[in-house]
């Protein structure tokens, strides 16, 4: 008996710890969140393919102006620097640089 009343105590005592506890705060809105989720997954299935496909044209031109130029080095290295660098998928950072500083948009 006396151990029963002990973890009908215990229980008690996490319940009211559990109910008196500060709820933890969300900066960002769950349908929020699923918007960006939404809005990232979509941007991406066009963007990865063009980006792919301005990949392979960039190496493939570095490599025809290299030929072409008498084997100008710089140029085919400024090509293939201009095509191939990133970003190669859209995260919310990129997203965040391309609409840039919008107050409506800042948490508060």
């Amino acid at each position: 008996m006396a151990k029963r009343i002990r973890v009908t105590a215990l229980g008690i005592a996490l319940l009211i710890a559990v109910l008196l506890s500060p709820l933890p705060l969300f900066a960002e809105d769950l349908n929020e969140m699923a918007g960006i989720g939404i809005g990232l997954t979509a941007g991406n299935m066009w963007f990865v393919p063009i980006k792919a496909i301005s990949v392979v044209m960039g190496v493939t031109q570095g490599a025809v102006s290299f030929v072409l130029s008498g084997g100008n080095v710089e140029l085919t290295q400024q090509i293939w620097q201009d095509t191939t660098q990133g970003p190669y998928l859209i995260t919310p950072d990129v997203a965040q640089k391309a609409i840039g500083e919008r107050p409506e948009l800042q948490q508060k």
